[in-house]
């Protein structure tokens, strides 16, 4: 579980040289997010793995494109700590770039990572929930919040988002495969 959760982690955290390296960044706010409306609603219809693997990228970049360079900087110390086992030190570092930046999802998503990883699911789940409020279509926070329910042993929560995130990013790498197996367990506790 710890791994799938390091992943959405590192995910998360696009470096900044990529995220300008994926064509010119919008000018301002408003444009950046024109350009993601724009790219969610393509990404629900991507005609394949592979188009959706393009747009997802886009998409991140432009998340990341929205913190300052302090912020980037702690975000990428964060990501370190918590790919080093250091998970206190990484809620640290993602508990600045929150004072720092406060509307940052990203930020909020690492943090709930990393609560998670020093086990304090409950904490992880209400900064998931607040990503969710800053931007109600982060396929991958809805991913994070399954994982994290599906850790706690909410089978039928942990499903629900899963399914929830797959509307908006039918074609998310990995998800068809869990999303069998959850169904599995769900209907194993049924019985």
């Amino acid at each position: 579980m710890r791994a799938g959760i390091l992943l959405l982690a590192a995910l998360a955290c696009t470096p900044p040289v990529l995220a300008s390296a994926q064509g010119n960044p919008p000018a301002n706010a408003a444009t950046r997010r024109a350009e993601l409306d724009r790219l969610l609603d393509s990404l629900a219809k991507a005609p394949d793995p592979t188009a959706a693997q393009a747009l997802e990228g886009r998409i991140r970049a432009l998340w990341m494109q929205a913190a300052s360079p302090a912020v980037v900087l702690l975000m990428q110390r964060g990501s370190r700590n918590l790919e080093a086992d250091a998970d206190a030190d990484a809620v640290e570092d993602f508990d600045a770039a929150l004072v720092l930046q406060p509307d940052f999802t990203d930020a909020w998503l690492l943090r709930a990572a990393a609560l998670s990883a020093t086990g304090d699911n409950a904490a992880a789940v209400r900064d998931v929930r607040q990503a969710l409020v800053l931007e109600p279509r982060r396929f991958d926070a809805l991913d994070l919040l399954s994982r994290i329910q599906e850790q706690s042993g909410d089978l039928p929560g942990a499903l629900r988002s899963l399914q929830a995130a797959l509307a908006i990013h039918p074609k998310m790498v990995g998800a068809e495969s869990r999303i069998r197996l959850l169904r599995q367990k769900v209907e194993g506790q049924a019985t």
